[in-house]
């Protein structure tokens, strides 16, 4: 397994969920993070509880990846140090409304695209090109079961998640030269928050998407991460699909009684 030990790890969307579990695994190798979110107060609970148990270095700070400026403002202002990223998750992203195309809000659609495609991109315009100088690096994204087939009331979402699939496999094709890895990994049904933001806050519903079933946790798409960074550096892992046992696909769940 490869030593993360003072590596950096950059991570979007690390204030809750697959992120935040995201950065307590690589803590428990000894990277140091970066954790970004909109949600600073909850980055600084999350980086003063990894900094006390593991003994790692963390930067907190606000950020919106909608906003390119401020993406590259708050690199650019980086210490030379920090600037060396040396693992990208590229994990924030959000679901909004489960509406057929021709009733759906487009202030739903343009929150799910300028979220989950354009900043993906705004973040790895900014920190890939430092990678693509030192020639090495690992951008890892987080897509979904929906980038892969579609399901009933998922169109815009779905069409997110295809262009995060579609953009993962363009990124290993621009930097395959440069020793540059590029992972996907495509969880379906996980317990978080991804529900309760989808519907609004209202909890009730959102809790009815996992009844009768045992979904995925933060933690167990947060191993596959770690698994993908973890391997030899001639080993590039392309792309992880998990789901829990009783989905079979993006629209194929067996729920219990």
């Amino acid at each position: 397994m490869k030593n993360l030990e003072g590596k950096i790890v950059f991570i979007t969307g690390a204030s809750s969920g697959i992120g935040k579990s995201c950065a307590t695994e690589f803590a428990k190798l000894k990277a140091n993070l970066i954790l970004t979110a909109r949600r600073e107060d909850r980055l600084k609970d999350l980086a003063k509880e990894l900094e006390q148990n593991y003994k790692i270095k963390t930067l907190c700070l606000k950020l919106d990846v909608r906003k390119f400026e401020d993406v590259e403002s708050l690199y650019n202002n980086l210490s030379e140090d920090w600037k060396k990223v040396d693992i990208l998750v590229n994990n924030a992203g959000l679901a909004r409304g489960l509406d057929k195309f021709y009733a759906g809000k487009l202030s739903d659609w343009n929150e799910m695209i300028d979220t989950n495609i354009k900043g993906l991109l705004n973040v790895s315009r900014v920190v890939v090109p430092q990678m693509v100088e030192r020639q090495t690096g690992h951008i890892i994204n987080i897509g979904s079961t929906a980038g892969h087939e579609t399901y009933t009331f998922g169109n815009v979402y779905s069409a997110t998640k295809f262009a995060v699939k579609a953009l993962s496999q363009s990124f290993r094709l621009d930097v395959l030269d440069k020793s540059i890895k590029v992972s996907s990994v495509d969880p379906g049904m996980v317990y978080t928050e991804f529900s309760k933001v989808r519907f609004s806050g209202d909890i009730e519903r959102a809790d009815n998407v996992y009844k009768g079933i045992t979904p995925l946790s933060p933690d167990d798409v947060a191993e596959a991460v770690l698994f993908c960074a973890t391997r030899p550096d001639n080993v590039n892992i392309n792309e992880i699909i998990l789901t829990p046992v009783q989905q079979a696909s993006s629209s194929q769940v067996y729920r219990k009684n």
